[in-house]
């Protein structure tokens, strides 16, 4: 048996082709001479029986009519056989493409693509070969986005470290109280950056311990506010709370989702200026709950906010770095909200003009 499958089809073509070249030999030899052998027994009772006659002519059929069956079986089987062969390679063409695309992905070259020729399945199978090799190129790119990024998160700090001491080695700098506090605040950014890759690893590879519960969205609200409302005083930004008291409850795992909504105040507060005003909406929407986290801040330009949500993702670097973001709060944001089964999306009319933050979760019951 053949090891590929070009000559593996082939070879099934000619299983079949040899197998009805046989049946019509047969078919042919089994019925043709015996109504011919009747048809002329008919007529030679009608005309007369001549000696010899009869022998001779019958003799003629079977030479003529073996000829006639030999030709055509011979025929069939030369046409068959090229069109059995055009069937197999428009069969194996492709998959022979998507192997050897196959190779090259697995060789590091993830834009390759093979041609769709079809709406059969083979075009299915093609189409969604493409769509793989798609997702692989966006993984891979994301993969090395994200050691790019890392690298480049860890950098400014350790530079800031490294130039403290080797100034403290020199004698350049004299230690002191600020000095150590300065370099206090560059150990714990890195902290924060290293606590947030690991948290953002378990929620992506949903090793996030879940336990969901019915939960009122006033009391998630009122943890979450009660932690944060000192840093909103210090700032100037106005908090505001503008929940209905029918609210229904929600389905969800309160500390998460504590997690989520802080993640997404701190980074609203960490964009507005000072005198303006955080809004915190909930309200309810079919099988929903909604909560939107408003404010008139700096906004987000209307080509950034696809992007938001993405890891490292900044829309302005120089004023996040100097915020002391780790730019993966909105992504862990993301990941838990989706791992209770909701939505969350980025809404901004523009640069200047605040944006609005709002997520999903399921009620309960």
């Amino acid at each position: 048996m053949p090891t590929r499958l070009f000559p593996k089809l082939l070879l099934a073509f000619l299983v079949v082709i040899a197998t009805g070249a046989v049946v019509a030999w047969g078919t042919a030899w089994g019925l043709a001479p015996l109504a011919f052998a009747e048809h002329l027994a008919t007529m030679a009772d009608r005309l007369g029986r001549e000696a010899g006659l009869v022998d001779e002519v019958f003799a003629g059929f079977q030479q003529a009519a073996g000829t006639a069956v030999l030709v055509a079986v011979a025929a069939s089987v030369l046409v068959a056989f090229a069109v059995a062969t055009f069937v197999a390679r428009r069969i194996v063409d492709p998959i022979e493409a998507m192997r050897q695309a196959a190779d090259r992905i697995a060789s590091g070259r993830y834009g390759e693509r093979v041609p769709v020729r079809s709406a059969d399945e083979l075009g299915e199978l093609a189409d969604q070969f493409n769509r793989m090799a798609a997702s692989l190129q966006r993984l891979e790119r994301a993969r090395r986005d994200l050691i790019a990024d890392v690298a480049h998160e860890l950098r400014t700090p350790l530079a800031g470290l490294a130039g403290y001491l080797e100034g403290l080695l020199d004698g350049v700098l004299e230690p002191s109280h600020e000095l150590l506090g300065r370099m206090h605040r560059e150990v714990r950014r890195l902290e924060r950056l290293v606590e947030d890759l690991q948290e953002l690893s378990r929620v992506e590879a949903g090793r996030v311990a879940s336990r969901r519960k019915a939960a009122s969205v006033h009391e998630l609200l009122e943890v979450v506010l009660s932690r944060l409302r000192s840093q909103f005083v210090d700032k100037g930004v106005r908090l505001v709370v503008e929940v209905p008291a029918d609210l229904p409850h929600v389905l969800a795992d309160p500390d998460r989702v504590a997690q989520a909504l802080t993640n997404l105040l701190g980074n609203t507060l960490q964009y507005t200026p000072s005198g303006g005003q955080v809004t915190v909406r909930a309200w309810r929407v079919d099988g929903e709950v909604a909560v939107s986290v408003v404010d008139t801040g700096v906004g987000i330009p209307a080509e950034h906010l696809p992007h938001v949500f993405e890891r490292f993702y900044r829309v302005d670097r120089s004023r996040a770095r100097a915020g002391g973001g780790t730019g993966i709060g909105l992504t862990i944001a993301r990941g838990l909200v989706e791992l209770h089964g909701g939505r969350i999306w980025a809404e901004s009319p523009g640069p200047g003009r605040g944006s609005t933050f709002t997520f999903t979760l399921p009620r309960a019951g």
